[in-house]
C-alpha cells in the first residue's frame, strides 16, 4: 500500500522532529486554539447547562443540529477565497479579515446567550448557538486555507507537522476553556451567565492576538485571474456573453463556485474522489457518536462538572498535545495512509473502554484510564486525517477545497452523530451497547481506506502544488 506524503527514506525521526522548530507554527497553534473554542460554548459547556435545565437525552442530542452548518460551510467557502471584508480586508488581508471579524461575532453572541434561559425558551438558546456555529463554522474556512497556505508549496514535509500543531491547538482551545467553564458552574454563586461572558472576553482577546499575525503570502490571486482568462476566452468563443461585462461575471462565478470543485474531480478522477470523500465521512463517525453523549454519559454514571473537568478536559489535554505532536513526527517518517490505518483502529479500541466505564460505574481510575488512551487515540487519528486532507488540497482554492473535504468529515461528527441521543434511548439508557455500536463503526472506513490506498500516490498529491 502506497504511503501518501510519506517522506524519503534518509529522513529521520530527529530531522522530522526537528521541523517543529518553525515559528509559524505558533500562528497555527493560536488559530487552531481559535477554531476549537467555539465548540466549548455549544458543546461541552452547553451540554452541561441543558442537563442541569433538565433536557432529556434526546433533546440534548438534537441541539447539536446547530452543528450542521460545519457540514455545508463549503457552500460559502468560494465567498472567502474571492471576498474581501470591507474595511478590515485593507488592513488585514483576505484570511485575518474573516478570522477577526467571525470571532468578533461569535463573543457577542457568546455574551447574548449566557443572558437566555433553556429551560424556559429553548428557542433563543437555539438561536443564538446556530449564529455561533455559522460564525465558527465561518471561521474554519479561513483558518484551514491559512494553515496550508502560510507553509510554502515546496515545503510539504512541514504539512504533518502543521497538521500536529492545529490539532494541538484545537484540543487546548476545547479542553482548557472547556475545563474552566465547568470548574466555574460549580462554585456557589457563579451562574452560567457569569461563565459565557468570561468566555467572550477570552474571544475577543484572541481576535486581538489575531491581529497582530502575519497574513500569508500566496499567488492564489494570480492563478484565480489566470483561470478567470481562461473561462473568458471559452465563453467568448462559444458566443455564450452577450456583452464583455457578462463574460467577467459569469467567468467570475465559474472561478468562484464550480472550477473549486471541478478542479478537485479533475485531478483525482471521479472514481477515486467519490472514495475519498465517502472516507472522509465515515472515518471518525463514532467518534462523533461517543463524543455527543459522553458529558450527558458522565454526568449520569455520577461524576461532578468538576471531576469531568479535570479528568476529561485537563488530563485529556495533556495526552492529546504529546501524542498529537507525535503524530506529526510519525506521519512525516512513516506515511499518511499507514497512519489513518493504524489510528481508525486504535480509536476504535478505546470505545470499548468507556464500555468497561458504563459497567462499572463512577470508578476514577477506568474514567481516566479511557480518557488517557482515548486521547491518544484520538488526537493520533486527526493530526492523520488533517494531514490527509491537507495533501489533497490546490492551493489555487485552498479555502473551498479544504471545507469541502473537513465539512464531510463534519457532516458525521455533528450532523449525524445529533441522532446520538435518539440511540441512547432507544437502547433504554444502555450504555454498554451504545459503546460497543461507536467502536464498530469506523469499519466501513478501514475497508475503503484499504481499497483506495493503492491509488493514493505522491506524485498525485504533489500536483497540487503546480
Amino acid at each position: 500500500m502506497n504511503n501518501v506524503g510519506q517522506s524519503s527514506n534518509t529522513t529521520t525521526l530527529l530531522q522530522a522532529a526537528q521541523l517543529f522548530r518553525d515559528k509559524r507554527l505558533l500562528w497555527i497553534f493560536l488559530l487552531g486554539f481559535s477554531s476549537g473554542f467555539p465548540w466549548v460554548l455549544i458543546g461541552s459547556a452547553m451540554s452541561a447547562w441543558l442537563q442541569e435545565a433538565g433536557l432529556t437525552r434526546t433533546a440534548i442530542g438534537f441541539f447539536g443540529s446547530v452543528f450542521i452548518v460545519y457540514a455545508i460551510n463549503f457552500l460559502w467557502a468560494p465567498l472567502l477565497d474571492r471576498l474581501k471584508v470591507p474595511l478590515l480586508g485593507n488592513k488585514l488581508g483576505q484570511r485575518r479579515s474573516w478570522i477577526v471579524l467571525m470571532q468578533w461575532i461569535i463573543a457577542g453572541a457568546a455574551l447574548a446567550i449566557g443572558m437566555t434561559n433553556p429551560d424556559v425558551s429553548i428557542f433563543w438558546t437555539s438561536l443564538l448557538a446556530l449564529l455561533i456555529a455559522t460564525a465558527s463554522a465561518t471561521q474554519d474556512i479561513a483558518v484551514d486555507a491559512y494553515r496550508i497556505e502560510i507553509i510554502g508549496a515546496t515545503e510539504t514535509e512541514k504539512i504533518p507537522h502543521a497538521a500536529a500543531i492545529t490539532t494541538s491547538g484545537w484540543w487546548t482551545g476545547f479542553s482548557v476553556p472547556g475545563a474552566m467553564a465547568l470548574y466555574l458552574s460549580d462554585i456557589p454563586g457563579v451562574d452560567w451567565s457569569t461563565v459565557y461572558a468570561m468566555l467572550a472576553v477570552l474571544m475577543l482577546l484572541l481576535s486581538w492576538r489575531v491581529w497582530k499575525m502575519p497574513e500569508p503570502e500566496t499567488l492564489r490571486e494570480q492563478a484565480q485571474h489566470e483561470a478567470e482568462a481562461h473561462y473568458e476566452e471559452e465563453l467568448d468563443e462559444h458566443h455564450l456573453a452577450s456583452s464583455g461585462e457578462s463574460r467577467h461575471w459569469m467567468a467570475w462565478w465559474a472561478v468562484t463556485v464550480v472550477e473549486p470543485f471541478a478542479e478537485f474531480f479533475r485531478r483525482n478522477g471521479w472514481k477515486l474522489a467519490i472514495a475519498v470523500l465517502s472516507f472522509i465521512f465515515l472515518f471518525k463517525l463514532g467518534e462523533a457518536f461517543l463524543g455527543r453523549m459522553s458529558i450527558v454519559f458522565y454526568k449520569e454514571i455520577g461524576f461532578s462538572n468538576s471531576e469531568i473537568a479535570t479528568y476529561s478536559k485537563l488530563i485529556g489535554w495533556w495526552v492529546t498535545i504529546i501524542f498529537s505532536l507525535l503524530a506529526g513526527v510519525f506521519n512525516a517518517r512513516f506515511g499518511i495512509v499507514r497512519g489513518l490505518m493504524i489510528g481508525g483502529i486504535a480509536m476504535a479500541s478505546t470505545n470499548l473502554l468507556f464500555a468497561w466505564l458504563a459497567l462499572a460505574g463512577p470508578n476514577t481510575n477506568i474514567f481516566a484510564l479511557a480518557v488517557v488512551l482515548d486521547n491518544f487515540t484520538s488526537s493520533f487519528a486527526t493530526v492523520t486525517f488533517v494531514t490527509f486532507i491537507s495533501y489533497l488540497t490546490s492551493r489555487a482554492y485552498t479555502a473551498t477545497q479544504y471545507a469541502l473535504m473537513a465539512s464531510l468529515g463534519n457532516l458525521g461528527r455533528t450532523t449525524v452523530a445529533s441522532f446520538s441521543g435518539v440511540v441512547v434511548d432507544g437502547l433504554d439508557g444502555d450504555w454498554f451497547i451504545f459503546f460497543l455500536l461507536t467502536s464498530l463503526m469506523v469499519v466501513p472506513a478501514l475497508l475503503l481506506l484499504w481499497r483506495i490506498g493503492h491509488h493514493l500516490h505522491t506524485e498525485k498529491i504533489q500536483d497540487r502544488h503546480s
